[in-house]
């Protein structure tokens, strides 16, 4: 294996962004980048050995200063809503961006961690991410250090290892947001690509996606994915948490959470014949159909549109801060924050 590192393009302040490409001998690809952490290419052969980029992105790194959708970079320090943008933590009230609604949306869309340029340090098979977060900043509390790893292993699988510390107790919650399409970026739709999500509950959300605090089970609704299935074939159906969403975009409940590895979802696409095995010791996982992508223009001219990609998105639930029934995001104080995710082609 190896890490070739290339020039990306610059920040607006003249500061140069990096792509960091890891391969291994069995011709899989990772392109990573120092702006925001990106996954930029993943590049997987066919069913018939031909290599193709299968995550959607952008040619160079001053793109990624834009990236309305979000495509491929780390959220945090929390990823996904917080309702009425604020949560509490031991009396103390903290006000977040309004900026879904009346909501808060992954920390902040332009100054979050998913806009800052990493420092970052190649290993012989891996990358990592860090940077420091300054107490108070984005309305969070706490000095904190974070990082991500970014290994490639031998079995094909792209290894996201995160940490993060805090002097204050804080919410810490990250994720990756890579749009997949398992037939190459830019080919269409993934409404063919079948799902198969382990998990036996979801997190309905209201109108404005914040979960109400219920756990449902996913048996007899639209949200099964319990036995695999078509993105599409159920993501029209008239039921109220897909209208309200526009489609799946929501927390779905991992089964048997213990903190350890475990695969919780397997995509297949039968045209390229490539499917993708997650895994994480995280418990929840945020399926987003990429229902809102905006038609632009991607890598290669290639165009996007809506539900051009998914998002598999290891996370705890929605709203987890204001949320005392669900899994616990509060780090810090002694308490780090300390998670794996891979993503494992097949």
């Amino acid at each position: 294996m190896s890490v070739v590192v290339n020039h990306f393009g610059n920040t607006p302040n003249g500061r140069e962004i990096l792509l960091y490409t890891i391969s291994n001998e069995n011709g899989i690809q990772v392109s990573v980048t120092n702006i925001g952490a990106a996954i930029v290419r993943i590049i997987v052969p066919d069913k018939n050995g031909v290599p193709g980029d299968v995550v959607l992105g952008y040619d160079n790194g001053e793109a990624y200063m834009g990236n309305a959708s979000f495509f491929g970079v780390v959220i945090g320090p929390n990823a996904n809503r917080t309702a009425n943008a604020s949560f509490t933590l031991d009396g103390v009230t903290y006000q977040l961006d309004v900026n879904d609604g009346v909501n808060n949306l992954h920390s902040h869309k332009e100054k979050g961690w998913h806009k800052r340029l990493w420092e970052a340090v190649s290993g012989e098979e891996s990358v990592t991410f860090s940077l420091e977060d300054e107490d108070g900043n984005l309305g969070f509390p706490g000095n904190k250090s974070v990082s991500i790893t970014y290994s490639l292993e031998g079995d094909n699988g792209l290894k996201l290892h995160y940490h993060g510390d805090s002097d204050k107790k804080t919410i810490l919650n990250f994720t990756n947001h890579t749009y997949f399409n398992l037939e190459g970026q830019g080919s269409g739709s993934i409404e063919d690509h079948e799902l198969w999500i382990r998990a036996s509950m979801y997190t309905p959300a209201d109108a404005g996606s914040i979960p109400t605090g219920e756990l449902a089970a996913v048996k007899d609704t639209p949200m099964d994915f319990t036995k695999s299935k078509k993105i599409g074939k159920e993501i029209g159906a008239d039921f109220e948490q897909l209208k309200f969403a526009g489609g799946y975009d929501h927390n779905w409940v991992l089964d048997q959470w213990d903190g350890s590895l475990h695969r919780i979802a397997v995509v297949k696409a039968s045209g390229s014949g490539r499917c993708m095995e997650v895994y994480t010791t995280l418990p929840g996982v945020q399926f987003y159909a990429g229902n809102f992508i905006t038609k632009h223009t991607g890598k290669g001219g290639t165009e996007y549109g809506p539900r051009a990609g998914m998002c598999l998105e290891t996370q705890y639930f929605p709203d987890s801060a204001n949320k005392s029934d669900f899994p616990s995001c509060v780090f810090g104080e002694g308490r780090a924050y300390d998670s794996v995710t891979v993503y494992k082609f097949i």
